[in-house]
């Protein structure tokens, strides 16, 4: 028996490390890596049972064709052909707008995402998708506050005298941090939850706040104000922060027994939260549930106020960690090139709705819009009633069953990529646990085949090693990082910073935190 070791690329914060035993070819056996600093040796229950779809009878494994209205098995020749074919009339008869290449984070793989980008920029341009279902709104909060949204090293939590975890379920959306906090604890650090669901979360955690769903920002509001009240702030934090007096101005538009009855809770709890805040250093983990609420970029940027003013941000054991910059050690290749976007929460009515030109094709990469985008009744009537859809994926998915041609492809154990985490500043590499089926192709070979038979060829060209390669960001080699080590195992990205904002030098125009100043209008 063979031990084997790959990283996981699909879309979770951990990017676990995996070491799989291989018996003839055929994996018998998972488990985490002991050796990851991060995954130390366990899985999640998903990824455990991971052999159930890899060799599942639904794993897809020959090409299928829609023929009479029904998908039957087809030859790789006969699909990539008329895939060429209907791509070329396509564009020839309505221009590239008219083709929507739909990409999403079934796999993370660094790639994957630049060659689909890449075939459909030389392509077209053609129409892409813009926004986001997931952590997209928060971002652009913290792009907004600290010109990047990005985290100190995880282990930093255990500089931290309290922790607070804001929205966020570990226990579900990020399992590996869980002995990172737990060792924190036993240093001395005080945990609270603050989440209007009382999970497993509760468990884990000193105390415990239940707001209202959305109340998060009348809280951080409650809770600004009795740092200004009380003078618990750092003055210092005047120094690198915009608009100090307007956001003073914003939380005294109410007292705090408004804003806490607003938030549903009580002004002694919302004290006991600017205490812990004063009393730092102070990290708060923010989950991305919050920024899909109605106004959830504001609650993002409010909390991320408390920890400026409190002077948590730059601070060994401080911060608000939202998300972790995952390609700060790739190179960007693409050149963000697109004929129209199409919002991608609003997928099935823009779809329908687009005109001059209409969108005539589909192509979905590791994506499952049917079942992942609201209203999936409207959007699986957008790709039903469009003249040709294209579908690249491992098993017939809500999406791929309505689709004109399947592509099968490789599984996370099959994958050859470079990725990082938004979890952790850990990078790595996939390298195949074992080859796929005989007749299943990774995204690679299926863009470079399809690239060859629209003038495309040496656009994509290059083996999978190849592409790794040009991948990698060059200052990497500078810190002795080669593509073989971070195939032998993840290395941590000597790119990110041990303490983000240490140096008090933010990335925004002003090169200061922009402090939330206005209150948050709700949409209609």
């Amino acid at each position: 028996m063979e031990r084997r070791r790959t990283l996981c690329n699909r879309d979770c914060p951990d990017s676990c490390s995996i070491i799989a035993e291989v018996e003839g070819g055929r994996i018998v056996r998972l488990r985490g890596d002991p050796d990851h600093p991060i995954t130390r040796g366990f899985l999640c229950h998903r990824t455990q049972q991971f052999l159930h779809r890899q060799y599942g009878a639904g794993r897809l494994t020959t090409p299928l064709l829609r023929q009479n209205g029904v998908l039957q098995p087809t030859s790789w020749r006969q699909a990539l052909d008329t895939v060429a074919a209907e791509l070329l009339r396509i564009r020839d008869q309505y221009g590239p707008a008219a083709i929507f290449h739909y990409r999403s984070g079934g796999t993370l793989g660094a790639l994957v995402a630049h060659i689909s980008t890449l075939f459909f920029e030389h392509f077209g341009p053609v129409t892409v998708k813009r926004g986001d279902i997931c952590s997209g709104a928060g971002e652009a909060a913290q792009r907004a506050d600290f010109g990047v949204s990005d985290a100190s090293r995880l282990h930093d939590l255990l500089n931290a005298r309290h922790i607070i975890l804001w929205g966020k379920n570990v226990h579900t959306s990020s399992p590996h941090t869980i002995p990172v906090l737990k060792q924190a604890q036993q240093n001395g650090s005080h945990i609270t939850l603050i989440d209007p669901v009382h999970h497993q979360g509760v468990r884990l955690a000193d105390r415990y706040l239940q707001p209202r769903p959305a109340g998060d920002y009348a809280l951080a509001m409650a809770t600004a104000r009795i740092l200004f009240e009380n003078q618990w702030y750092d003055s210092r934090a005047r120094n690198y922060c915009q608009h100090w007096d307007e956001l003073r101005a914003l939380v005294y538009q109410k007292p705090v027994t408004r804003w806490c009855s607003e938030a549903d809770v009580t002004p002694l709890e919302a004290e006991a939260l600017a205490q812990q805040l004063r009393d730092g250093p102070t990290s708060i983990l923010i989950g991305w549930g919050m920024a899909r609420r109605l106004i959830g970029g504001s609650i993002v940027r409010a909390i991320d106020a408390l920890a400026a003013i409190s002077g948590n941000i730059g601070r060994a054991g401080g911060g608000a960690s939202y998300y972790y910059q995952r390609r700060s050690a790739i190179r960007k290749l693409t050149r963000d090139l697109s004929a129209r976007t199409i919002c991608e929460p609003l997928f099935g009515p823009q779809v329908l709705a687009a005109s001059d030109p209409p969108i005539a094709a589909v192509w979905v990469t590791a994506g499952n819009p049917v079942a992942m985008l609201p209203q999936s009744h409207t959007v699986a009537q957008a790709l039903r009633s469009r003249e040709f859809t294209v579908v690249v994926d491992n098993w017939l998915s809500d999406t791929a069953a309505l689709a004109d041609v399947v592509l099968p492809t490789n599984t996370l154990l099959e994958a050859d990529d470079l990725l990082g985490a938004y979890g952790h500043h850990t990078i790595g590499s996939c390298t195949p646990l074992v080859a796929p089926p005989p007749n299943v192709r990774s995204d690679l070979e299926i863009f470079q085949q399809l690239a060859a038979r629209v003038g495309l060829g040496d656009v994509l060209a290059g083996s999978a090693a190849q592409w790794k390669q040009r991948l990698l960001h060059p200052a990497l080699a500078d810190h002795g990082i080669t593509l073989q080590q971070l195939d032998a195992g993840a290395v941590p990205n000597p790119l990110a910073a041990d303490i983000l904002f240490s140096d008090k030098r933010f990335h925004t125009p002003s090169k200061k935190i922009e402090l939330l100043h206005q209150a948050p209008a709700l949409p209609p």
